[in-house]
């Protein structure tokens, strides 16, 4: 439960990052708001700290009774097609995540916009974190939750997003969301490469970094840039934080395809290391 919970978490806070380029163009602060996006992501690191080992405990369970029933592949089906519902199930756990962050979608924009004019008045970081501890901050937080309504949706028309963003973003978030995953499902398939297998997440996550690098975070990056000058307008910045969470969800979805695909490869790629 902790393992889904924390994978939910990791998703929810990059959902939430997606709002530090709306706050950007709104504020007119590009530089601070990807301060504060670093920030958040800093956060979703420090989550990884203690979802990663929570994963590998649970592979290591199971990758100790496959190995006392090596040779056997009858016996060994049952703890790998149990293993294979749970890792299944975090993978799930991320997608709910994922919508659960679009639903705080206007939140997180809120926050970020106190956060980078509190910043702006404080000069301080700790001192505007601080400020969320303030009752009245609170309030106001609170008062700003509203439940995206259908009809704004409408107003997102994919033709304001470059469809190669799309792509990519949906590649991207289906290869990152099953990168370690992947890599504790080949080392349970073959506990006797397991240490070599949990160290060949790259193998998968390779993939979704070089999509990130040459097309997703430039393009991304270059509407935000195009909004600040006039050239694009706010609505064509939300547009593309809608459709980037909606391809989030959708690369989640698609990495339940991906997800033994994915082991295989690494259990291969293990088997060669050691040859």
């Amino acid at each position: 439960i902790g393992t889904l919970g924390l994978n939910a978490v990791i998703q929810i806070a990059a959902v939430g990052a997606f709002a530090a380029r709306i706050a950007g163009v709104t504020t007119h602060r590009i530089a601070l708001s990807i301060s504060l996006f670093s920030l958040v992501a800093f956060a979703s690191r420090l989550a990884n700290l203690f979802y990663a080992p929570m994963l590998a405990t649970i592979a290591d369970r199971t990758g100790d009774v496959v190995g006392k029933l090596a040779g056997t592949p009858a016996l060994t089906a049952a703890p790998l097609g149990q293993f294979d519902v749970q890792v299944r199930l975090i993978v799930f756990a991320g997608t709910i995540g994922t919508l659960i962050g679009a639903l705080f979608l206007p939140v997180f924009e809120y926050l970020f916009v106190r956060g980078i004019n509190s910043y702006h008045r404080t000069d301080s970081v700790p001192g505007s974190l601080l400020r969320l501890l303030n009752v009245r901050v609170l309030v106001d937080v609170a008062r700003s939750f509203r439940l995206p309504q259908p009809s704004q949706w409408a107003q997102h028309r994919p033709s304001r997003v470059p469809g190669k963003l799309l792509f990519w973003n949906t590649v991207l978030q289906a290869v990152y969301a099953i990168g370690v995953i992947a890599a504790a499902y080949a080392s349970v398939r073959d506990p006797l490469y397991a240490r070599t297998a949990y160290s060949l997440s790259g193998v998968v996550n390779g993939i979704g970094r070089f999509a990130f690098t040459l097309f997703v975070d430039p393009t991304a990056a270059g509407i935000v840039d195009a909004a600040v000058h006039g050239k694009r307008t706010l609505e064509d910045v939300r547009a593309m934080v809608f459709w980037l969470t909606a391809t989030m969800v959708l690369g989640t979805l698609v990495s339940q395809l991906l997800l033994f695909p994915a082991a295989v490869v690494i259990d291969a790629s293990a088997r060669l290391v050691h040859r």
